[in-house]
């Protein structure tokens, strides 16, 4: 947590469950539970990196967060107000400091739009500014994610992926917001380009002071940008700390499976690797009793198969959801 930084976002026993319809003649019904009680803190000016494998929910617990999908129960508060509240002016104003930048730069940009008319649209819709200002404003942020503002008449078909991603991150910051969602954002793109868009998203940090909740499935991007980092299996929080408290100590085995299984760069490297994890991740529409990572785990005990772990503080700032960790069994 950044000294003395109030919170933006309170996250309390989040819950998102999507119905999904099995094939047949019964065609019954079952529950997804793709973020399944989630509570979190981010803090103003953070970077908070969420990271875990495929099907674990992150994606959809920032979307959720950005009401993208409303939730099934639980609380969001943006500095304390409600963001699922039913009152509309109250949610204009609020969802105007909160932005998001997508995976996937083609899919997310309208490819029958002009650049200038992308970037714009969030200033069209509120209203902001006259046309001749809003203009000048698109030029503007051109120019701070590294565009030249002459390409603003172009289509999106014709820049590359990292500059279609540079588009969408000038659109997320044309209503001057507090918070940004980054679901995957460099994900799509060449290592080389990833590079350039994740310091492209440090230099606007430092310079505007945003809050980021990073998402991605790579260790070593959010290493790399996360002051904070959050492990995130089957739709709940097994683990988050400091991002170098985490880095030198972590204390989950899921968390140690995530590091053991990041490529070693050495042959003695490799040698020192110790056994990856076996198996996939179960399903969220039948999760395991107890707790959902223990068929995978090698120091599980009879508890980890009857009860899930609350997530409790195992040092100053650092917690994390297991009962042999946590000394409880």
């Amino acid at each position: 947590m950044p000294v003395g930084a109030s919170t933006i976002i309170e996250v309390r026993d989040l819950k998102k469950y999507f119905t999904i319809k099995t094939e047949g003649v019964s065609e019954e019904k079952s529950l997804l539970k793709a973020v399944d009680g989630v509570s979190m803190d981010v803090f103003e000016g953070e970077i908070l990196g969420v990271v875990g494998e495929s099907g674990c929910g992150k994606s959809t617990l920032g979307k959720t967060i950005m009401r993208l999908h409303d939730k099934t129960d639980g609380q969001v508060l943006y500095r304390g107000k409600d963001l699922f509240a039913k009152d509309p002016a109250a949610m204009k104003d609020m969802t105007l400091k909160m932005q998001m930048i997508f995976q996937d730069p083609y899919s997310s940009l309208n490819p029958r739009k002009k650049v200038s008319k992308i970037i714009g649209q969030p200033l069209d819709i509120h209203k902001i500014g006259t046309p001749e200002e809003r203009l000048e404003r698109v030029a503007h942020l051109m120019e701070e994610v590294g565009l030249n503002p002459k390409f603003r008449t172009r289509y999106p078909h014709q820049f590359s992926g990292g500059q279609r991603q540079r588009i969408g991150i000038a659109r997320a910051l044309a209503l001057n917001p507090e918070f940004i969602v980054c679901d995957e954002a460099v994900s799509a793109l060449d290592v080389s380009v990833q590079a350039q868009i994740l310091n492209l998203l440090l230099d606007l940090q430092e310079k505007y002071g945003f809050t980021y909740l990073f998402i991605a499935h790579d260790l070593a991007v959010v290493e790399f940008i996360a002051t904070r980092i959050l492990v995130m299996y089957l739709g709940r929080i097994v683990e988050i700390a400091d991002k170098h408290e985490l880095v030198g100590n972590h204390v989950h085995p899921y968390t140690q499976a995530l590091f053991e299984a990041f490529p070693a760069t050495s042959p003695k490297g490799r040698e020192l690797k110790k056994r990856i994890v076996m198996g996939d991740v179960p399903s969220p529409i039948n999760p395991p009793q107890g707790c959902h990572f223990h068929p995978r785990c090698p120091y599980a005990v009879d508890k980890c198969r009857q009860a899930y772990p609350p997530l409790k503080e195992v040092s100053p700032g650092h917690s994390a959801a297991c009962w042999v960790v946590q000394k409880d069994i």
